[in-house]
Order: C-alpha cells, then structure tokens, then sequence
C-alpha cells in the first residue's frame, strides 16, 4: 500500500502509521512529498506546499506509485489526500482508497469515482481546515461501492498523528482501527479477485 503524508511531511506520527501497518502483515511505502522537509504547524507545511505547488506534490505522489505492481490500496492524510484521491480516480489496479481529514470533489480528478475502488473516510466534525471538503466527501462516500463516512467530534484537523498539538488519542485511535479493517477487507477482497 501507498501511504501519503499530511502537510507536516513525514512525522514520526506519520511513521508510527505505517508501521502499525506493517506489523499487521502489510506492505507500506511512504513517499517522501517534501524531499526531507518537517513542519511543526499545518499553517507552515501548506505555505511551503503552496511554494513547491500543488500540482507537483500530487505529481510525486502519483509517481511513487508507478513502481508499485499489482493491487494498491492508497492511504492520504490531509495534503496527502490530493495524490491519493487521483490515484484511487485514474489509476488501473487501485483496490481502496482511504482518505483521512480531507477530500476534494470529484471533479478535480475525473468525471466519477470507479465502480471496483473501495473508499473510507474520516473527517472531523468542526475542523476548520476541513469544513469545505465536508460535501465532496459525501459525493465520493455516495459514488463510491459502498462508500463509508465517518466523522468525529472536535475540531482537531491532524488528530492520527501523535506528534502534533492535534492529536486525539480516542478519535485517532478508532480511525487507525477503522483503517486497518478497511485495508485488511480490501486486502482480502483482492485476493479472492486474483483467485477466481
């Protein structure tokens, strides 16, 4: 699986993600968007995303995949969401997608979200720098194979990752129990489409 980081660049939160992941029996890969960068505030990492562009963190997001055979279940948190989503959208082999405090129309990829792609996401409720993805998250849970939407009471935004002032040990913690059903299904799920 393909895991992207969220507009602090690769935390130790982030780290400790991934390998929750791996020691649940999964492959993860963990691009490095901001080639060594770290940021202590959401504020900074997305002026220094706005400064390397949009377009180009999503770029090396989709490009780290390409390296990837077979299936692929993408994982994005906040900024991350952005390579996530368009890989889960265009890319051929994408299984599940699960996009964690954020989410852009549908639009901004393609014209639908694909009939074979699994989604999950999670927003919380009052966070400010979510507020705006609330209705695309609702397309995408609605178009998506069973879809699922959940939010979380607060207004922390980065609430998975221990690392930060956002931190919620008991929303955070139900998320990353979430998520590693949602992975170990869809792991499952193909496996059964590679046998039949």
């Amino acid at each position: 699986m393909l895991l992207l980081h969220h507009a602090l660049g690769v935390t130790s939160g982030i780290e400790a993600i991934a390998d929750e992941l791996r020691s649940a029996g999964h492959q993860v890969t963990v691009p490095d968007l901001y080639n060594g960068a770290t940021f202590d505030t959401v504020e900074a990492g997305v002026a220094h995303a706005e400064q390397v562009g949009f377009d180009t963190i999503i770029d090396r997001g989709v490009a780290a995949a390409e390296g990837l055979d077979g299936e692929l279940v993408v994982i994005g948190f906040s900024l991350g969401v952005l390579p996530a989503q368009k890989l889960a959208q265009t890319r051929p082999g994408v299984i599940g997608a699960v996009l964690c405090h954020g989410a852009v129309p549908l639009s901004m990829f393609g014209e639908g979200w694909p009939d074979k792609v699994a989604v999950q996401i999670h927003l919380v409720e009052a966070d400010p720098f979510a507020e705006e993805d609330l209705e695309a998250a609702h397309q995408i849970a609605g178009a998506a194979p069973g879809g699922e939407l959940f939010l979380y009471p607060g207004s922390g935004h980065l609430v998975t990752d221990y690392s930060t002032a956002d931190y919620d040990p008991a929303s955070g913690r139900q998320i990353i129990e979430r998520l590693l059903t949602f992975v170990a299904a869809a792991a499952g799920a193909g496996l059964l489409a590679l046998n039949s």
